[in-house]
């Protein structure tokens, strides 16, 4: 059986705990697996399921040691040190994707109470209801939110409104008998070039998030610089950040010059320059999968697939239960664990195909799903109907915020030059 494809690896150290000595080898983290090769014979020290590990931390040994260790299921430790090029990067990379394993929605469950086909449909429909309701709640109190804001903002125009008209007043007094005073005129011209630009700025933080993942994220040409973070794919750009939200770079579409995929969880943006250093982040994401079917037909025709990622695909053409074409490798991770099926006598054959030809639904419990799925309809339309017209409702705030800023520091120019 073919050796699973690595996903990324380092070399460091083990501790051998039945010797009582560190073996020098390889880390390797694959998409089900943490394994350890030794480096004398390429001898298979460890290997850990992720499913199985309990806990992740940086800890030092007795001798002031820095190293990473695991915690497997049974309380059994297992120490890692000399990571290179360093033990950060090392848990970074480790913590992201176990967190990802363990929040994967197909990891199989415990032994539970088997229950029928109508039953377990009946139970996930009912769930989806309850937070649909749950849902549907936070909107209507989102929505009325807004209305208090919109009425807010309304009273505050008003109030501005009375305000011109006073200071008009006081910059053109009815005994002055030439009309408008000579600097209005100038100060009206700048408020709509200002008015403009805060239209224009305000249109360019509009932009759609078409998808965004959880990553580990690196700049190219630091070692060692590997820390959590998230890419954003939006319509016309790439944003890379870091854990707290704050934007690291952000890629325009016209700038990317090209998208290297190195693995089904590893790619690079890089841009271009003349007479500086290019611009370059490597991201390494166990849900790079959902960005990289938005970034195929964005930018097609800058994405380069790497020699690394044809090896990668042919590991798994090879590797049983992988998938076929990059489908979704979680869900064939854990599609290992699956039992092979068991061949039936034929004896009990005439048994088996009676149990197949039982319903799996009776007629109650389909009667019961087609009345909950009717409700889940009638919620979904209502809760697309509000978001409608809380999206329009967010940018009738947005334009009246933006022109009552406008007004009111127009208003404090104009007070100022009056005392």
């Amino acid at each position: 059986m073919s050796q699973e494809a690595s996903i990324h690896s380092w070399p460091g150290s083990y501790y051998i705990n039945s010797e009582k000595r560190w073996a020098s080898g390889i880390l390797c983290l694959t998409r089900t697996t943490l394994r350890f090769n030794s480096e004398q014979n390429q001898e298979n020290l460890i290997s850990l399921r992720l499913s199985r590990i309990m806990e992740i931390k940086m800890e030092s040994s007795s001798f002031i040691f820095s190293a990473l260790t695991v915690l497997e299921q049974g309380n059994i430790k297992h120490w890692f040190g000399s990571l290179k090029p360093c033990r950060t990067a090392v848990y970074h990379v480790l913590e992201h994707f176990w967190r990802e394993r363990l929040l994967s929605p197909t990891e199989p469950r415990g032994a539970e109470a088997p229950l029928s086909k109508g039953q377990e449909l009946i139970s996930l429909i009912s769930g989806a209801q309850r937070r649909l309701e749950d849902t549907g709640k936070v909107l209507n109190h989102q929505g009325e939110q807004f209305d208090n804001m919109i009425q807010g903002l309304d009273k505050i125009e008003s109030d501005l409104g009375v305000a011109d008209k006073l200071l008009s007043e006081l910059e053109c007094p009815s005994w002055w008998p030439f009309g408008k005073l000579p600097w209005k005129s100038q100060q009206e011209a700048k408020s709509e070039a200002a008015a403009k630009a805060t239209c224009a700025k305000g249109s360019a933080k509009g932009q759609k998030v078409i998808t965004s993942i959880p990553a580990i994220v690196s700049h190219v040409g630091s070692s060692g610089n590997l820390k959590p973070g998230s890419l954003m794919v939006l319509v016309s750009s790439l944003e890379v950040r870091d854990s707290n939200g704050q934007l690291l770079h952000c890629f325009e579409k016209e700038e990317v010059d090209d998208v290297c995929v190195h693995s089904p969880y590893e790619i690079s943006v890089r841009q271009r320059f003349i007479g500086k250093p290019d611009i370059c982040f490597r991201i390494l994401s166990a849900r790079m999968i959902e960005a990289l079917s938005v970034l195929e037909i964005q930018y097609k025709k800058k994405v380069e697939i790497t020699r690394d990622y044809a090896a990668f695909q042919a590991t798994l053409a090879t590797t049983p239960g992988s998938p076929e074409g990059g489908g979704n490798i979680w869900s064939a991770g854990h599609g290992q664990d699956t039992e092979v099926p068991v061949e039936v006598p034929a004896g009990e054959l005439t048994q088996l195909q009676l149990q197949v030809l039982q319903p799996t639904v009776t007629e109650a419990e389909a009667q019961e799903l087609k009345q909950m799925l009717q409700q889940l309809k009638n919620l979904a339309l209502e809760a697309e109907t509000e978001l409608e017209r809380q999206d329009e409702v967010l940018d009738e705030l947005s334009c009246s915020a933006d022109r009552s800023t406008m007004n009111i520091n127009r208003h404090t120019r104009r007070m100022r030059k009056l005392l």
